[in-house]
């Protein structure tokens, strides 16, 4: 992650500090960045780092040290194509072949449509370095992580009808976000030379995307809202923002991201065709679960739709978050705050909670989830929210 200081050090994320579920993903001698998603047993992160790979890693940086995860599986997106260069669906989801460690922030996805000119913060394990001379080669022996800031100030699409036979690719409309890398010198503001786009963006705390941060995340607050994909590097009517013409994320330069809201539900649905735990069937929920000795464990909730949909195509959604009972967010279970949504054909979908292991004897304890804010229907007249509660039974010998 190449920033604006001269001390990109400065900009190191040490474990702890917030974004331990962003992870390198290894894959035979090359490596990217990724994100934990919620249920913490599937990584995001971009097809071409793992592409015609058998083999694939998730390490993870935590504070009581370092833990690499095998992969059991992976799937890239349909739409992936190293030989179209397009970028277009850049995205591949990483099964690991157990949970990722509970200290590992798991990340929800960002599912509204407003992000260009909104702030985002870019993580990832790559290159460090700085705007005037790029990122640092040397840096690849001990890939290290890093954040930086920025702006999405256009989408693919619009640079490319800006720019014309400029891009030799066609982005698809609406998929990928782009951002610049600007030092406050009009010279090598790149979309404000190239677009007419001028943007100071996020001044000393601005960066660009590096090698090693393919398939890191871009945050909006904590969720997840871009997959960091190319940089490029561009000059229109011989005249160019890069502030040294070479392609190595210094001034004047472009970076892309794939579009997470645009991409959502290819994400959501792949998440659950890959749970082979997940019940179908209201008789096959289970209302109280093992809590376990170690890691976690998912407790689901189901939630159906009976009405009738207005149109074929329409989604319909829910918001839901869990609630204490008895037990303790962060202690006996990992929190969640999403919203789900049934796509055309869905009339029905899961919710997962991960329990948290342990073998400390307790009393049983209970835990809600709360459903509300429905679009495309009803809970029926003057039900406003749902609630479901889970019982969480220890296996430790509780007495009293």
């Amino acid at each position: 992650m190449v920033t604006v200081t001269r001390d990109p050090y400065r900009y190191r994320v040490l474990p702890g500090e917030s974004y331990d579920g962003v992870v390198q993903v290894s894959a035979e001698g090359f490596y990217g960045s990724g994100v934990l998603l919620n249920g913490g047993r599937a990584v995001l992160t971009s097809a071409h780092v793992i592409e015609g790979s058998g083999d694939v890693t998730v390490r993870f940086d935590t504070p009581s040290g370092r833990i690499s995860v095998p992969a059991s599986q992976y799937v890239l997106h349909p739409l992936f194509d190293t030989a179209n260069g397009d970028g277009d669906g850049d995205l591949a989801l990483v099964w690991l072949v157990e949970p990722g460690p509970i200290s590992a922030k798991r990340s929800t996805l960002y599912r509204d449509s407003d992000e260009v000119g909104s702030d985002i913060t870019l993580v990832g394990y790559g290159l460090p370095g700085d705007g005037l001379s790029g990122y640092v080669e040397s840096a690849r022996v001990a890939p290290t992580k890093y954040f930086a800031e920025n702006r999405f100030d256009t989408t693919g699409e619009v640079m490319k009808d800006a720019l014309g036979g400029g891009i030799a690719w066609d982005p698809l409309l609406d998929s990928q976000l782009i951002i610049d890398f600007d030092n406050g010198n009009p010279e090598n503001d790149a979309l404000g030379v190239l677009m007419g786009l001028h943007d100071a963006g996020r001044g000393v705390m601005e960066g660009l995307i590096a090698p090693g941060d393919s398939g890191g995340p871009a945050f909006i607050e904590d969720k997840v809202v871009g997959v960091a994909t190319y940089t490029a590097s561009f000059n229109r009517n011989g005249q160019s923002p890069d502030i040294n013409d070479v392609l190595n994320s210094s001034f004047g330069e472009i970076a892309s991201f794939q579009r997470v809201s645009y991409y959502q539900q290819w994400i959501d649905q792949s998440l659950r065709a890959a749970d082979p735990d997940s019940p179908a069937r209201r008789e096959d929920v289970e209302t109280t679960i093992p809590e376990g000795d170690i890691g976690t464990s998912l407790v689901y909730f189901l939630l159906e739709f009976n009405g009738v949909r207005d149109h074929s195509d329409q989604w319909l959604s829910v918001d839901y978050a869990t609630r204490n009972g008895t037990a303790t967010s962060g202690e006996d279970y990992l929190p969640v705050a999403d919203t789900l949504i049934l796509y055309p054909g869905e009339r029905q979908a899961t919710i997962a909670v991960e329990v948290i292991g342990d073998d400390i004897p307790e009393a049983d304890e209970m835990l809600y989830l709360d459903v509300f804010n429905p679009v495309g229907g009803s809970f029926g007249e003057g039900v406003a929210q749902l609630t479901a509660v889970r019982t969480l039974i220890d296996d430790d010998g509780w007495m009293a």
